[in-house]
């Protein structure tokens, strides 16, 4: 039997792994990234739950106490994946005693390079978009290269640049609720990397295409910018993958855990030149699920879903910020499935009492401590979401 100690060796020798890298710069990597829980917003927003009230398991996900509850804390889809979807998972089970016996992930990678026109070299698939940010973080910061983020914004990527012993520069969002690209690439002539999460969880709002250009024209020397796209479909934004194909120092994340409903699935894909994705292969990845992967090509082939599915989240959210209007409530005009609401008070207090109400809200972020995030639910869960919050709202502070 060969021994385990030449597998190091094998690793760094993939033709993956960008050159000059050193056996114990790949130790390290490999060591860290290892070490690392990897920060999804499934594992944030019930973190944040159990702050609020002690009561709850870190990290756990409740079981509904009985029908009637209802969970709009982690911006996920409730209508689930599509019947087409969950078809191709079923059949996609019979296979699934084996990796990859069908090809699923080329079929995958080449459906997403023709829609962006991309060569298929230019895109790794990963089980969600977390493993890709994460990498991405600790690839290109360092003590030296800063993180540079927004305030508020999705914290994964700064917990990791933490870790991996570099500084954050948090930089408030600009009146709009955009990020000031600006003030970001003006932070640090040192950064390694600015992440830009278009639209913005947890404000539900969107940052100029030209803003993310300027800032990918003007940033410091070496950094590379990250934007994270997670929600763009639900916005119908314009995207900048196109930007992918001219060779910019970018990165693009995307993820079909929101508008296709497949958070529990996993599946998402890193955009960018082979030399940047390389950096993020030196981190490894398990074999990724080949139901997750049928479900997304599922997904792909059917044109009709994103248009249907947008204007579903579209209608329920405009509907949910008619009646904050009529009852006077503030709150962030948002564009995705997400939007943040000012009680007043500290958010804490008003999560742990919305989970009295068999509704889970949240979370909060340090910037804004009254404000929470809200996630868009069914219309059903967004009536009861809103005879809850009345009730909180219009009950003594002290309760």
């Amino acid at each position: 039997m060969p021994s385990s100690r030449l597998l190091p060796s094998l690793a760094i020798s993939s033709p993956e792994v960008p050159p000059g890298t050193s056996r114990r710069s790949f130790l390290r990597m490999a060591s860290l990234a290892a070490a690392l829980p990897v920060l999804t917003e499934a594992r944030l927003a019930w973190a944040a739950q159990q702050a609020a009230s002690p009561r709850l398991s870190p990290f756990k996900f409740p079981v509904p106490p009985n029908a009637n509850t209802v969970m709009i804390n982690a911006n996920e889809n409730p209508l689930g994946p599509s019947e087409a979807a969950l078809a191709a998972v079923a059949a996609a089970a019979r296979t699934s005693g084996r990796y990859d016996a069908t090809g699923v992930q080329d079929k995958l990678t080449s459906l997403l390079a023709a829609e962006f026109a991309l060569p298929t070299d230019h895109l790794a698939i990963y089980a969600g978009s977390s493993d890709p940010l994460q990498f991405t973080t600790l690839a290109f910061t360092s003590p030296t290269r800063s993180y540079v983020t927004a305030d508020p914004t999705f914290e994964s990527g700064a917990e990791a640049a933490n870790a991996n012993g570099a500084r954050v520069l948090s930089v408030p969002l600009t009146s709009t609720c955009a990020h000031d690209v600006k003030s970001m690439v003006a932070a640090d002539p040192h950064a390694g990397l600015l992440y830009i999460c278009n639209p913005n969880n947890p404000t539900g709002t969107l940052t100029p295409r030209e803003d993310i250009l300027w800032a990918l024209d003007h940033k410091p020397a070496g950094s590379i910018l990250l934007v994270d796209e997670a929600y763009i479909h639900i916005a119908n934004a314009p995207s900048v993958i196109d930007q992918v194909a001219l060779g910019k120092d970018l990165i693009v994340l995307r993820t079909f855990s929101k508008i296709y409903g497949m958070a529990g699935l996993r599946c998402g894909v890193a955009f960018g030149r082979p030399d940047l994705l390389g950096h993020l292969a030196l981190y490894g990845s398990n074999p990724l699920p080949v139901t997750a992967m049928a479900a997304a090509v599922a997904s792909l082939q059917q044109p009709d879903l994103v248009p249907t599915r947008r204007q579903i989240i579209t209608d329920t959210r405009n509907s949910t910020f008619a009646w904050l209007d009529r009852k006077g409530y503030k709150y962030i005009p948002s564009v995705s499935n997400c939007f943040m609401i000012d009680t007043g008070r500290p958010g804490r207090e008003v999560m742990a009492a919305m989970q009295q109400q068999n509704v889970y809200i949240g979370r909060n972020w340090p910037i804004w401590p009254t404000s929470v995030r809200i996630t868009v639910g069914t219309p059903h869960e967004m009536a009861v979401f809103q005879t809850a919050f009345d009730k909180v709202m219009n009950a003594p502070i002290s309760a």
